[in-house]
């Protein structure tokens, strides 16, 4: 799955942290939001700051904010099991040297 900057501007992620635990938010700029989290710079959640390093693990495009929450809010509500399946599914389609990029490692 690639996606392209003029056609989402928003993005939903999730981060896999230190501990296996699943972290869910949106950002415009995943690399520059995951490397908040991993303690470069200031911001990152609060969440993940006892959590480092964290990894990304699933992105998925949103063309406005409120349509990037609404997804966040979604899989919020998911079970571990179904995040999960979601993370698995979306490494599956995602073509290895575009998921390298985007995340830092070869899958």
């Amino acid at each position: 799955m690639t996606l392209e900057r003029s056609v989402a501007d928003w993005y939903v992620y999730i981060v896999r942290c230190a501990d296996g635990s699943l972290y869910t938010g949106i950002a415009r700029d995943v690399q520059r939001r995951l490397n908040q989290h991993n303690g470069a710079g200031r911001g990152g959640a609060r969440y993940t700051r006892g959590r480092r390093p964290v990894e990304l693990v699933y992105q998925e495009g949103a063309v406005e904010r409120v349509q990037a929450a609404r997804r966040e809010w979604q899989i919020k509500r998911l079970t571990r099991r179904e995040k999960e399946t979601l993370v698995r599914d979306w490494a599956a389609r995602c073509d290895s040297a575009a998921c390298a990029r985007r995340t830092g490692r070869a899958w």
